[in-house]
């Protein structure tokens, strides 16, 4: 078959390295614990973060960690993963002989499709979807930055992180004026309700089919402006395509002392940066709730350097896991890489059933149109809870793996992107 129309088919099991798996599979307990707080929908949610005014001293506790650990660093990271699978797909195509160009157009479909599945998963289940704002991404990345020289990409991304720290600049000196005026002013009144987190409709109406077109709106701003306008995932694509080419994670051994600065300097800013956010929400700082907006843009910024540095440390670890292999791996990742590093790289290999599947697993229990428990929770027991959905996502990838089976949502997008098997040969 002619190399402008060959296309092989997905990547085989002994293709797979363990830092992408390890990272992906635990991303997403962190993307279960950063969401579930909007499930919260009865409490008053404070001016400066995604979770309850209100609460005992665990809930506050709880709080403290997840804005510090959590939010608003999943998505970075989730973005840098996404991107870095797109590179590796096309490295994997075209050494198999398929012609740049046909490897692009499957990229760009899978975006497509990406876009779709995002579409639909909040129609569904949830608001907050990021497929949609990782296919958008994709779609204009690799339209405008696929071929590019590295040189390029790296000067895009200091562009872009420039816009953006610019923007946070201005953000942090607009605040501090706002500051300034008093509670009762009626400016102050418009900015503390016109910023107040608020998930809408979505979550407290206890209409199904209401519930669908609040979250669309949502999903279609969400997709927009976390997909570009925040400039974060933007940038992640760029560093993935700069580091798929390079082999970072895959071969990462060869790279020990940048994942080491990457990891230390970015978990240092990353972890750094929510503090002020944090502590005012325990009530340690006095930030006007007309001027607690400004813990966004500083969380979007210090989110960039976390999200890296979360990769940058699951590609140490997977260096550690794959030093523990011997001799040919025998494709039983329990009995290679030891029973809980086996079981996060499962979760890894499906993490869009295991992402869909959280969705499953909350909105129909805790939005009001379902059984509504959100209502009866707090910080404390609703971090339970996403520990709980995790765990359970793991097992049902660690009976998949067990019996040689793939996620459902793999499988679909696979047979979406690849056509039936047998249409594509498999070199």
């Amino acid at each position: 078959m002619p190399a402008t129309t060959f296309t092989r088919g997905p990547v085989r099991a002994a293709e797979r390295s363990p830092a992408p798996d390890l990272a992906r599979g635990f991303m997403l307990l962190l993307i279960a614990i950063a969401n579930t707080p909007y499930y919260l929908w009865a409490s008053e949610m404070s001016a400066g973060a995604s979770h309850p005014s209100d609460g005992s001293a665990i809930d506050k506790v709880a709080d403290f960690l997840i804005i510090v650990l959590v939010d608003l660093r999943t998505y970075p990271m989730f973005a840098f993963l996404f991107g870095y699978g797109m590179m590796q797909l096309y490295n994997r195509q075209t050494a198999s002989g398929t012609s740049p160009d046909t490897a692009r157009r499957l990229l760009q479909k899978r975006n497509w499709l990406l876009l779709a599945f995002g579409f639909v998963h909040a129609a569904l289940l949830w608001m907050g979807d990021v497929l949609g704002a990782y296919g958008l991404a994709g779609l204009l990345m690799v339209w405008l930055f696929f071929q590019v020289k590295d040189r390029t990409l790296l000067v895009w991304t200091w562009v872009l992180g420039g816009l953006l720290t610019i923007g946070t600049a201005f953000a942090v000196v607009g605040a501090w004026f706002t500051a300034q005026l008093p509670a009762d002013d009626p400016v102050a009144r418009e900015l503390a309700a016109g910023f107040a987190t608020s998930t809408g409709e979505s979550m407290t109406t206890t209409s199904y089919l209401a519930s669908i077109s609040e979250r669309l709106a949502f999903w279609v701003l969400g997709t927009v402006g976390q997909g570009v306008l925040m400039l974060v995932v933007p940038m992640m694509l760029l560093l993935a395509f700069w580091a798929g080419r390079r082999r970072i994670l895959e071969n990462p051994g060869d790279h020990l002392p940048l994942l080491r600065r990457v990891a230390v300097v970015g978990l240092t800013i990353g972890w750094l940066g929510p503090l002020p956010s944090a502590l005012d929400h325990i009530g340690a700082f006095g930030v006007p709730d007309h001027a607690a907006w400004v813990f966004l843009p500083v969380q979007v910024l210090t989110g960039f350097f976390g999200g890296l540095g979360y990769v940058a440390l699951f590609g140490l670890i997977g260096h550690r896991v794959a030093q523990r292999r011997t001799g040919t791996p025998s494709g039983n990742l329990f009995l290679t890489d030891g029973p809980f590093a086996g079981a996060v790289q499962a979760v890894g290999k499906r993490s869009l059933t295991s992402y869909l599947l959280q969705s499953v697993l909350c909105a129909p229990v805790l939005a009001a149109w379902g059984l509504g428990l959100g209502q009866h929770l707090g910080s404390a027991s609703m971090l339970l809870y996403a520990v709980l959905v995790w765990t359970l996502t793991v097992a049902f990838a660690v009976w998949q793996e067990r019996t040689g089976r793939r996620g459902p949502a793999e499988v679909a997008l696979r047979r979406l992107v690849y056509g039936r098997p047998g249409q594509a040969p498999a070199a």
